[in-house]
């Protein structure tokens, strides 16, 4: 029972990871198309800088929780894909230091390098993390002898296919972030780039659906108890009123966006169970909840501790959201004495 409550919460922090770093990401990527200048550069940054790193919080948490829990799988997976989850966490440190450092010298030449760290550097993992979990989707060539795949065989059609599904989540997410946080001429584009991003992202969600019939297994536990329909059923839905709120209400579009990413992280999670990295060889050698996970005393005594500092996490977090929910204006950002990036 314990190994089934932790893979579902392994699956809950990374699909709440990607609800809050993926607007991180998409206004990342986005913030060279639709801030024609430095002010408005500013700005989308800005709308960043007092939650990027508190929702970074998440990713350190799923990869603690695959640690504590599953220590085979995180062995595993470190030690097979090494080189991507690398070049992520390199990525993600410099992204990082981009929106800390983009400030401290007034040089044109000195922000326009950063503003490209931040783009390069903001695509770069969102595109990554959506190939690693479509080649887990698929499954890896592993057996008794160890892993038989390389870093060019990571990039196959489907694990691509999500790679791209995730940066148009992403961009989609982040441009209504951008909308409802940002002002003037900046949210005027960002809502214009949803609008025309939300098509495109449709179609590749589609073809991801279908893809994914051919490439993996997931779509066994839903024919196997297809009440668990429900979840993509969730995720298209809530794809769908996306198109229907942005014609009213961009805060509604934005919360329609969050699950979604839920709902397609989910997808893969429900379809996954029990692995955590099925093999594509021999389903003997799949990394599963149960064939990988801690002692019973360790999940138990983990979990006591995921009740009581998980709420305090998410408090603080609600918290710091409420305090900066208001808008950048450019007035804020022409004000010397209040800070920014």
């Amino acid at each position: 029972m314990l190994n089934t409550v932790w893979f579902a919460i392994w699956g809950l922090l990374w699909a709440v990871y990607f609800m809050l770093d993926g607007f991180d990401f998409g206004a990342g990527i986005l913030h060279p198309f639709v801030a024609k200048n430095d002010i408005e550069r500013r700005m989308v940054i800005n709308t960043l800088g007092p939650v990027w790193d508190g929702n970074e919080v998440w990713l350190i948490t799923a990869g603690g929780v695959t640690f504590a829990a599953f220590p085979t799988t995180y062995a595993y997976m470190f030690s097979y894909l090494y080189t991507p989850l690398f070049f992520i966490l390199f990525a993600l440190i410099l992204r990082g230091v981009s929106f800390e450092f983009r400030g401290k010298i007034e040089s044109a030449g000195w922000a326009k390098m950063w503003d490209f760290v931040i783009f390069f550097f903001s695509f770069i993992p969102a595109l990554l993390f959506g190939v690693a979990f479509g080649n887990i989707f698929e499954g890896l060539p592993m057996d008794a002898n160890g892993y038989h795949g390389t870093l060019i065989k990571l990039l196959n059609p489907y694990g691509l296919l999500t790679g791209v599904l995730f940066v148009l989540l992403f961009l989609e997410h982040g441009a209504l972030w951008l909308a409802i946080k940002a002002t003037g001429e900046v949210s005027e584009r960002s809502k214009a780039f949803a609008n025309k991003n939300w098509p495109v992202l449709l179609i590749v969600a589609v073809l991801f659906l279908i893809y994914t019939k051919f490439a993996t297994k997931l779509y066994d536990n839903y024919f196997a108890n297809p009440i668990w329909f429900i979840v993509p059923a969730i995720a298209v839905v809530s794809l769908l009123m996306i198109k229907v709120f942005a014609k009213s209400s961009y805060v509604k579009a934005f919360y329609a966006s969050c699950l979604t990413i839920l709902g397609v992280v989910f997808t893969g999670i429900v379809g996954l169970y029990p692995n955590l990295i099925p093999s594509s060889i021999d389903a003997a050698h799949s990394l599963t909840a149960f064939n990988s996970s801690s002692s019973p005393y360790t999940l138990k005594l983990m979990f006591i501790v995921v009740v009581i500092f998980v709420p305090i996490v998410i408090a603080y977090q609600i918290w710091a959201y409420k305090v900066f929910s208001s808008p950048v204006t450019e007035d804020e950002l022409n004000d010397k004495e209040v800070e920014t990036y």
